[in-house]
């Protein structure tokens, strides 16, 4: 019986870590002060060995009465033994189409294509890149999560090699709830990058349920999870 009982808690341990096949989430965007500024609706979905992710951020609050816009991020690619390899990912907001973004990766020649105001460029592709909203899926994918990850991340035009240094393990709560999260902070080359913390839901597949981006001139941008389902 007693090995029966481990061998059920093995296998389900298993299944909880196994990477999810559907994700719908929500988000609150708050700056400076706590000021909610928007909504963030994400979903993931998984077909087979491919992906394709789509978020969608609105104004809400205090910024809705200045700027009522709609940002649309959407990655696709597929999905393999070192996680997530985007194929396309497309930037749009409903109202200021002249800063739309879409870019394309060929991994044949391992360059990135990036369409951007009319004019195209191209950067190389090192193994592992990620755009700006794969990377918060990839966590979920990766074999394992050491206390350094190293990620290359498409960051328009450019590729950037992302540094996240796990600062500890701890209990927050969001609006979804409270999570045991591991606490990872981006290593910033210079002064002048964007600081961006991270925490990830152990027991949820190493979802991102809060996100900060502090940038050097003061803004500051948080997300935190509202609602979370898994399949």
């Amino acid at each position: 019986m007693r090995r029966l009982a481990l061998s059920i808690a093995f296998f389900s341990s298993l299944a909880s870590a196994a990477p999810p096949q559907q994700v719908d989430a929500q988000y609150i965007v708050t700056t400076n002060g706590g000021i909610t500024i928007g909504r963030a609706n994400e979903s993931f979905t998984r077909k087979g060995d491919t992906y394709s992710i789509r978020s969608e951020t609105r104004s809400e609050g205090v910024l809705k009465t200045f700027v009522d816009d709609q940002f649309t991020v959407e990655s696709s690619g597929r999905v393999g033994k070192e996680g997530l390899k985007p194929l396309e990912y497309n930037e749009r907001r409903a109202k200021d189409n002249k800063r739309d973004l879409r870019s394309t990766f060929n991994y044949k020649i391992d360059v990135m294509h990036t369409e951007m105001r009319g004019e195209p460029s191209d950067a190389w592709v090192p193994p592992g890149t990620q755009d700006r909203i794969s990377i918060m899926y990839q966590f979920a994918h990766l074999p394992e999560l050491g206390d350094t990850l190293v990620i290359p991340m498409a960051d328009r035009r450019r590729i950037k090699t992302y540094t996240y240094k796990m600062i500890g393990e701890e209990r927050i709560t969001t609006p979804a709830g409270e999570f045991d999260t591991r606490h990872y902070q981006r290593v910033l080359d210079e002064p002048r990058e964007t600081k961006v913390d991270v925490w990830l839901a152990k027991a949820r597949n190493n979802f991102p349920v809060r996100v900060i981006f502090d940038d050097p001139k003061g803004f500051k941008l948080e997300q935190l999870l509202v609602s979370l389902e898994i399949r």
